[in-house]
């Protein structure tokens, strides 16, 4: 259990700096890429927050319902963001590419997403051997979660690499429209986990 609480708390620390660190580079590049990678990683911090918090509580023994009660209310929060989200790359998304809002190149995002590239699939890997030990479910599903952001990364810096190295800002757009489709699954799974169904991917 320690294991896990450590790794978890990478994990936050790691998002907290990645969801600044990117919207700021969004905002400053008007990049609709990065803002939305950035808000991403915000709503992957609550889930993150949350895990944490259940991996503390049980290793101190609390009871298990109001673990449960708190995680549910934290699903639907993160339910309601990630429709949200969806919303803003749909609307703000197609907004910039039909009236061809030039994002700037940005060397900080394509830093930032790079290095979630790398440190991901880290965090994923250590967190797959410590729930060997630990069973944990909701650990297995923080794992998932994990690995859809790794993709979500790659796609952001492909879009921002190709922005910021030959100028293409269109292909900031490509790159949104795949955001769009991992997050979109994530929605669907956290609103059928908010509606008592047993999640597939995204907990946190």
């Amino acid at each position: 259990m320690r294991a896990g609480v450590w790794l978890e708390l990478v994990t936050v620390a790691w998002m907290a700096a990645e969801a600044v660190l990117a919207i700021g580079a969004g905002i400053a590049a008007r990049s609709v890429l990065l803002t939305a990678f950035g808000f991403d990683s915000v709503i992957e911090l609550l889930s993150g927050v949350t895990l944490l918090w259940r991996l503390t509580s049980e290793a101190r023994g609390s009871v298990t319902a109001h673990i449960e009660g708190v995680e549910r209310r934290a699903t639907v929060i993160s339910a309601v963001l990630l429709g949200v989200l969806c919303a803003y790359l749909v609307l703000v998304g197609l907004g910039g590419l039909v009236g061809g809002l030039h994002a700037a190149g940005s060397a900080l995002g394509v830093a930032v997403s790079a290095a979630a590239v790398v440190v991901m699939p880290v965090l994923a890997w250590r967190k797959r051997r410590a729930n060997l030990v630990i069973g944990s479910a909701a650990l297995r599903a923080d794992i998932a979660e994990t690995v859809t952001c790794v993709y979500l990364a790659a796609a952001t810096l492909a879009g921002a690499g190709l922005n910021l190295a030959f100028g293409w800002w269109w292909a900031e757009y490509v790159a949104a429209l795949a955001l769009l489709v991992f997050i979109g699954l994530e929605t669907k799974e956290a609103v059928e986990s908010a509606r008592g169904g047993e999640p597939n991917g995204h907990a946190g």
